[in-house]
């Protein structure tokens, strides 16, 4: 069972991209036993064992005559999440205490008007504020048949009546991050769980149990599991390009906080289902899958009972991007949980679908051996 108390924590942090230090926190926390680090980027790296992030010689995978690889020559298998969370930066302040916004990672702009948002000074104070939205009583006809907007539209009222109070006063400055003002909560008696930032803190939280199942058996595995917590996802996949330079993994199983389809897609065309179970994301804007990873987890989920569900996506993107174009090319398999209303203040999963991902991830590693790696490096066809 999985402990949904780490994922209130990681839900609730407060980490838009390039202010990712609160989540670092809470990932720092829950990594006891482990070899943790970060970089400059508050990229995190966590490992079973305090060795140095040094990865094997490409080409030593799957060339044995039995089921064991030897443990000083074992591929590197990465799991991935990122720790941001998409979000705001004051832009500028006007004269009547308003202030301008820039986005930090993508939303649908008719989303965002009149909801709690939370902005933390450069001193770590925090302070909430409203998303302003022009009541129906200011608006003229043509106004209200007009519902396309800008981000300039959108402003950031704390309330405050001057520019010189909001400086003075709150201590808020232009480049100050915002992020939804949302609190977990988990429904058990339906087993849904409700917040901000599933995207991609579900990721971050799957690393951590992930891990925790496997540090028992960690001499044991066929594989060296490092956990990359990765920084600015939302911002462009930044810092996957770092952590995957640094990790240079051989193996990769990304997790993502993957947006749910069901209210919008009749059942049997919807792909990101809550409570379909882990979804194994085929194909996006940023990569195309490993079939033989995928038939893999296809193996694997069939053989312990694990729901899955497949997706074949026409948009979005994921670490794998970076990821798979590392070095000589890096399988991976996107292990996503659906969330609702990603990319908003809102989100809803369900905790079937987190233990689902966990499960899979948990196993694929386990069942790892010199023959599953070959086929995933498909060296039985050169």
């Amino acid at each position: 069972m999985v402990d949904l108390k780490i994922l209130e924590e990681l839900s609730n942090a407060f980490g838009p991209s390039g202010f990712e230090e609160d989540v670092v926190r809470v990932v720092k926390k829950y990594c006891g036993g482990l070899a943790v680090r970060k970089d400059s980027m508050h990229n995190v790296y966590a490992e079973m064992t305090p060795s140095p992030l040094t990865a094997v010689s490409r080409g030593n995978c799957g060339i044995y005559r039995n089921d064991e690889i030897p443990s000083d020559r074992r591929p590197v298998l990465m799991l991935d999440a990122h720790l941001d969370e998409c979000g705001f930066m004051i832009q500028s302040i006007m004269e009547n205490g308003l202030m301008s916004i820039v986005t930090l990672g993508g939303f649908h702009l008719t989303s965002l008007p009149a909801h709690s948002v939370i902005v933390r000074t450069e001193e770590g104070k925090l302070h909430r504020g409203i998303t302003t939205s022009k009541p129906v009583h200011f608006l003229t006809p043509e106004q209200k048949a007009d519902n396309s907007l800008k981000i300039e539209d959108i402003l950031i009222d704390v309330g405050a009546c001057s520019r010189e109070e909001v400086l003075t006063v709150y201590g808020i400055r232009p480049g100050d991050p915002v992020v939804p003002d949302v609190t977990y909560e988990y429904h058990k008696e339906n087993g849904i769980c409700f917040g901000k930032a599933f995207d991609n803190r579900l990721g971050c939280f799957c690393i951590i149990e992930t891990m925790k199942v496997l540090m028992a058996e960690e001499e044991r595995l066929a594989a060296r599991v490092v956990g990359a917590f990765a920084a600015q996802e939302e911002v462009g996949t930044r810092g996957a390009t770092v952590t995957a330079q640094q990790v240079k993994p051989d193996l990769a199983i990304v997790f993502e906080g993957s947006p749910a389809d069901d209210p919008y897609v009749q059942l049997g065309t919807a792909q990101g289902v809550m409570r379909g179970g882990v979804q194994i994301r085929h194909l996006d804007n940023s990569y195309v899958s490993n079939p033989e990873f995928i038939r893999y987890a296809h193996e694997t989920g069939k053989k312990f009972g694990i729901p899955y569900q497949d997706a074949v996506r026409r948009g979005g993107s994921t670490n794998a991007g970076k990821i798979s174009l590392t070095g000589q090319a890096v399988p991976v398999l996107v292990l996503g949980i659906p969330s609702r209303y990603v990319h908003s203040h809102y989100n809803f999963c369900a905790k079937s679908d987190i233990e689902a991902a966990v499960s899979m991830a948990v196993e694929v590693i386990r069942g790892l051996n010199a023959e599953t790696v070959k086929r995933i490096f498909r060296q039985d066809l050169v």
